[in-house]
């Protein structure tokens, strides 16, 4: 149907046949000629609709999970991202594909978060919540919903209970250094204890040390934000009993990539239980585990009123600001080394007055 709108010849076209029935093509026409009648340009208002439907397919929340999904998997793990996947098929999508996002209330995901809940799988359902969450504040930003109806569950459901690490107290820091000192299994072993100890890093991020992030000069380990949980670059300053343990460990694997190889793979590291089976040996089954080491050294250092910045920083706990924390790898990296070497001074000390007890314990 040719039509003049604004002075302007226009051409408009109704569908093709037989696809579109004559009947239908005269009823749109009639349509057509209402609109023009009313002071609109029928062009314009077919775009629009055209338009809305578009939007209308996008706003469904399997269009946006899939998006939110394709813009974030970059930042993950190849294995966080398999998992996040599974999280999204099998319990988001399965129940909320096909509606539109700006429509879901709280009430529905509650619904849907208790289904999970019931199996007893409490941790599942908290991250599946905080995926939903993730996605709907997805949704706000790129307008397509108004607002965020996750946060409206908190307390209608179930909250984990956290199992913390088991960790060594002060006073049963000189038994477990005796028990090290005396500890017949591998050398490499022993010194991956005493320096994981010695620098309280995560077990991954120990085991996993190569030569190169080591600088002597500096006296200091640099662990690349790839290689950390939080994925921001670390500095572990490093004590002279910890270059000790180094020098003594570059004889025995500082021709190899790694600080502490894997004695069956050579081009890999040392694996997750080799460590912790170690302090199985030393009679500390359900007592003490490497990562619970950091929480010694934190619970230690706070004793002893070192500044809590400075212990945070250190333990490399992670800085929310993207922006800061991309300058955060040195903060207090003076008052850390300071830190880092009492440290390493007081596990001597204990040693030192454990050795002399009988028990292993302080002497009062």
């Amino acid at each position: 149907m040719r039509y003049k709108f604004a002075g302007k010849e226009k051409l408009l076209a109704f569908g093709v046949y037989p696809e579109v029935s004559l009947e239908a093509a005269r009823k749109r026409r009639a349509e057509t000629k209402a609109l023009l009648a009313s002071g609109k340009d029928p062009g314009d208002v077919k775009k629009e609709e055209k338009r809305k439907v578009m939007l209308q397919r996008s706003n469904l929340f399997e269009h946006v999970a899939q998006e939110w999904f394709e813009t974030r998997r970059h930042e993950w793990k190849p294995s966080s991202t398999r998992t996040k996947r599974v999280y999204l098929d099998n319990y988001l999508l399965r129940q909320l594909a096909s509606k539109p996002v700006a429509e879901i209330k709280a009430p529905e995901l509650l619904d849907m978060l208790r289904a999970i809940e019931s199996r007893g799988t409490l941790d599942t359902t908290r991250r599946v919540m905080q995926m939903c969450s993730q996605i709907f504040s997805f949704a706000v930003a790129t307008g397509r919903a108004e607002y965020n109806p996750v946060p409206d569950l908190r307390g209608a459901l179930k909250t984990p209970v956290v199992k913390h690490h088991s960790f060594l107290r002060a006073d049963e820091l000189p038994m477990y250094l005796k028990k090290l000192d005396t500890y017949d299994g591998s050398r490499l072993t022993k010194l991956a204890l005493r320096l994981l100890l010695l620098t309280f890093v995560r077990t991954r991020e120990l085991r996993g040390a190569e030569w190169k992030e080591i600088d002597w000069e500096k006296a200091q380990w640099r662990i690349p934000a790839e290689r950390m949980k939080m994925k921001e670059e670390h500095i572990v300053p490093l004590a002279v009993q910890s270059i000790k343990v180094l020098r003594e460990l570059e004889k025995i694997s500082g021709h190899r990539q790694y600080l502490f190889p894997n004695e069956h793979n050579p081009s890999s590291f040392m694996s997750e239980n080799t460590m912790l089976y170690a302090l199985y040996r030393m009679g500390y089954h359900s007592r003490a585990t490497g990562h619970g080491f950091r929480s010694t050294a934190s619970t230690i250092l706070n004793e002893h009123e070192f500044r809590g910045d400075v212990i945070e920083r250190q333990l490399a706990h992670g800085e929310r600001n993207r922006v800061r924390a991309a300058y955060n790898y040195a903060q207090y990296l003076t008052e850390r080394r300071e830190m880092m070497q009492w440290w390493a001074d007081y596990l001597d000390e204990v040693a030192r007055k454990g050795a002399a007890g009988r028990d292993g314990s302080l002497p009062s």
